[in-house]
C-alpha cells in the first residue's frame, strides 16, 4: 500500500473531468490537505468564434471548482443572460446554435486579448483563475492550436451525398453527434508541444489519475499532443483510470457516439483496451481501471491482460461518493 500521495496529476475533459477533480479535492481536504493537485485538460475542443478564443473545458473545469457554474444547463456561469448572444444573432454574426452567457464572454475576451498579446495560453489560465481557491493547478495540455474537426455527410446537401469537415463544437453541440460520421482529424497536432509543466506534472506526480471524461476526444486528444503519451508510459507513479462507461451506457455525454466512430464497443472493458496496458512491452498507459460493480465480470479479463482492475461504485452522486471513489482509485494504485 502506497502512502498517501501528496502529488496527484489528473487528466480531465468537460463536465465529467470537473466532477471528478471537485472528488479529488474534497478527497484531499480531508485526507491529505497538503496535496498538490494538478489537473491537464483537454484543448482539442477549443475554437475561435466571432474573433474570440473558446476553451470549453477549460472553463467548465474553472467555472466547477470555483463554484460558479450552472449545473442545470451543465455549461457555463450560474445566473448567466444572454443579451450578446442575441445580439450576435441579429447581426447575423456567428453561429446561431452556439450560444455563449455575457458571463462567459468576460473570460473569452479577457483570454482573446492576451493571446493576441502573445501571452501563452498557460499563462493565460492561471490569471483566469486566479480570482478563486480552485484548490486545483489547471494545465492546458498544450499551447499549440490543435483543434477536433470532424468528418461527415453534409446533412445540408441532398441525400447527404457530399461529405465535409465541421469542427467538433458543430458535430456536437448544433448536430448532437447524429450525423453520419467518417473519422475525427487533430488539426495542429503534429507540431504541437506539451504546454509548460505538463510532462514535469506526469513525471514528478506519485499517482496519475485518469478522469471518467470522453476516452476519445478529450483524454484521447490529450494523449495524441507528442510527449505526453511516452510520459505517462514511462512515469515511475501508477497510471489509474475511471471508467466512463457504466453497464454499457456513458455516465453523461456523449462518448458512445465517438466510440462508435472509432470501432470501439461502449463498454468499460473495451475503453480499458483502448487506453491499453503499460509495462511489459506494451504500448498502453494504464496499471489500473476502475469499473463499477455492474461490470465486475470485466475484472478477471482485463487482469490477464495485464491491467490491475477493481469494480466499485462509480456515480458521483455526492460529495461522499466522490471521495471514496477517489480514496478506491487510490486504493488500487497502491497495489
Amino acid at each position: 500500500m502506497l502512502p498517501l500521495p501528496s502529488r496527484i496529476t489528473v487528466l480531465a475533459g468537460g463536465v465529467g473531468g470537473a466532477r471528478f477533480l471537485s472528488a479529488v479535492r474534497a478527497w484531499a481536504r480531508v485526507h491529505r490537505p497538503d496535496a498538490e493537485i494538478t489537473a491537464i485538460v483537454n484543448t482539442g475542443d477549443d475554437m475561435w468564434h466571432v474573433g474570440l478564443r473558446i476553451t470549453p473545458d477549460l472553463d467548465s473545469i474553472m467555472y466547477a471548482l470555483a463554484g460558479v457554474n450552472d449545473t442545470e444547463r451543465g455549461w457555463g456561469r450560474v445566473g448567466e443572460t444572454e443579451r450578446v448572444s442575441a445580439e450576435l444573432r441579429e447581426w447575423g454574426a456567428g453561429w446561431p446554435w452556439f450560444t455563449l452567457g455575457d458571463l462567459d464572454l468576460g473570460a473569452h475576451i479577457a483570454r482573446s486579448a492576451w493571446l493576441r498579446e502573445g501571452v501563452p495560453l498557460s499563462s493565460i489560465v492561471p490569471r483566469l483563475t486566479s480570482r478563486w481557491d480552485l484548490g486545483v493547478r489547471l494545465l492546458p495540455a498544450t499551447d499549440d492550436e490543435v483543434e477536433t474537426w470532424v468528418r461527415i455527410d453534409d446533412p445540408e446537401s441532398e441525400a447527404g451525398a457530399v461529405e465535409r469537415v465541421v469542427h467538433f463544437q458543430e458535430w456536437w453541440t448544433r448536430y448532437r453527434a447524429t450525423v453520419v460520421t467518417h473519422g475525427f482529424e487533430r488539426r495542429g497536432l503534429a507540431g504541437a508541444a506539451p504546454a509548460p509543466g505538463v510532462l514535469d506534472a506526469i513525471e514528478n506526480a506519485d499517482v496519475v489519475l485518469l478522469a471518467p471524461s470522453n476516452p476519445v476526444v478529450s483524454i484521447g486528444t490529450i494523449l495524441d499532443i507528442p510527449g505526453i503519451h511516452a510520459a505517462l508510459q514511462s512515469t515511475p507513479a501508477p497510471v489509474v483510470g475511471i471508467s466512463p462507461i457504466i453497464g454499457g451506457a456513458v455516465v453523461r455525454g456523449m462518448a458512445d457516439a465517438c466510440l462508435d466512430v472509432i470501432g470501439v464497443p461502449t463498454s468499460a472493458a473495451a475503453v480499458a483496451r483502448l487506453l491499453g496496458a503499460r509495462g511489459m512491452g506494451n504500448d498502453g498507459v494504464l496499471d489500473a481501471w476502475l469499473v463499477d460493480e455492474v461490470d465486475a465480470d470485466a475484472v478477471p479479463a482485463l487482469e490477464a491482460e495485464g491491467i490491475r482492475s477493481a469494480a466499485v461504485p462509480l456515480w458521483l452522486r455526492d460529495e461522499p461518493t466522490g471521495v471514496q471513489l477517489v480514496a478506491d482509485a487510490l486504493e488500487l494504485a497502491g497495489r
